[in-house]
């Protein structure tokens, strides 16, 4: 395994979004040319946590992607996205142990997707404990992951030692949990690895289905939420497509309204979402300390929210993932016009 070469341009100071997990490629079913003709697969940047880093770097944040890529023409691929998004990959890991992991995509008329996962075995899944730089720790004003880094024992036990380095160090701790069951061993149910990471967040993000998912065994849909914020967790917030969004904190909870677009490809709108509320907390220099108050009492928090679902609209408009990051022009614009 080595270490990707240093970039001169690291986030200084503790502003920056790091973001652990997963990096993969994202191959694209397109529509056969002509009747008979065999199915093309264009390939796109993705991953949820990379997503997010790059959604955060499209709105001017500072953000760095924290993974392990394969050394392979994929990993090349990826690493160069990142680094052209602006995202730093300074901490970034590659090995020849395994493949860049893929996904094949197809979509349904109204955009959603479906996924076939090339992993395990896959680069990603190999990133140690002993492979984080602490100084990522020390420049972190959020550290964000989802569940496609908990789907077997080492790389989970990674993932958790990452979230508890990070809070020791100040950071807020976001999750998105970002289920994806067939990345899971069929013998496997991810509930009780997902319970784990989720009690360690400040900030957790879940789709409609997730909160389903969640339910059983948590006293309902209403037991998750409490669940949750009975723990260290101090906002969860719920998006169910074009619906609006529903959030929660320890002291008042709402809905935020979506934006009616004509939505192409639905696979990276939550990371663009997500991306764009952390990138927001942190331009409003809201830290792990002040959080909690932020979101209970601060009518910005609703801003927030309405900043970010014009970001997760956008990315439905056009395909790819990091090709779909809206900059902050474009959801000026949309604010504007819904205004």
């Amino acid at each position: 395994m080595s270490a990707t070469p240093r970039q001169s341009n690291r986030p200084r100071g503790r502003d920056a979004i790091v973001c652990f997990g997963e990096a993969l490629v994202d191959l694209l079913a397109m529509p056969p040319a002509t009747p008979g003709a065999p199915r093309q697969f264009v390939e796109y940047a993705g991953g949820a946590p990379a997503n997010v880093a790059v959604a955060a770097a499209r709105l001017g944040g500072r953000a760095c992607f924290v993974g392990m890529l394969g050394q392979d023409m994929f990993g090349d691929m990826l690493l160069a996205q990142l680094r052209g998004a602006g995202v730093d990959t300074g901490y970034l890991r590659r090995t020849d142990a395994a493949k860049t992991a893929l996904a094949f995509v197809s979509l349904d008329a109204d955009g959603e997707r479906s996924f076939s996962f090339y992993r395990p075995p896959s680069a990603d899944l190999l990133f140690r404990e002993t492979d984080f730089d602490d100084r990522c720790f020390e420049r972190a004003a959020v550290f964000h992951v989802c569940s496609n880094s908990l789907t077997e024992p080492r790389i989970a036990n990674t993932t958790l030692a990452g979230m508890a380095r990070a809070r020791n160090a100040g950071a807020l701790v976001s999750m998105d949990l970002n289920l994806r069951p067939s990345l899971w061993p069929a013998e496997v149910d991810p509930q009780a690895q997902a319970w784990r990471a989720l009690f360690e967040a400040d900030l957790v993000k879940l789709s409609r289905q997730e909160l389903e998912f969640l339910a059983p065994g948590s006293g309902g849909e209403s037991g998750v939420v409490e669940r949750l914020l009975r723990q260290r967790t101090r906002c969860v917030i719920v998006t169910d497509g074009a619906a609006p969004i529903r959030w929660f904190t320890r002291k008042r909870n709402g809905s935020a309204a979506t934006f009616p677009v004509a939505a192409i490809d639905t696979t990276a709108a939550g990371d663009a979402f997500v991306g764009a509320v952390l990138h927001q907390l942190v331009s409003r220099n809201v830290r792990a300390a002040t959080f909690g108050e932020f979101v209970d009492y601060h009518p910005a928090f609703e801003d927030t929210l309405r900043f970010a679902a014009a970001a997760g609209a956008l990315a439905t408009t056009r395909n790819g993932a990091f090709a779909a990051m809206p900059d902050a022009g474009e959801i000026d614009r949309l604010l504007q016009a819904a205004a």
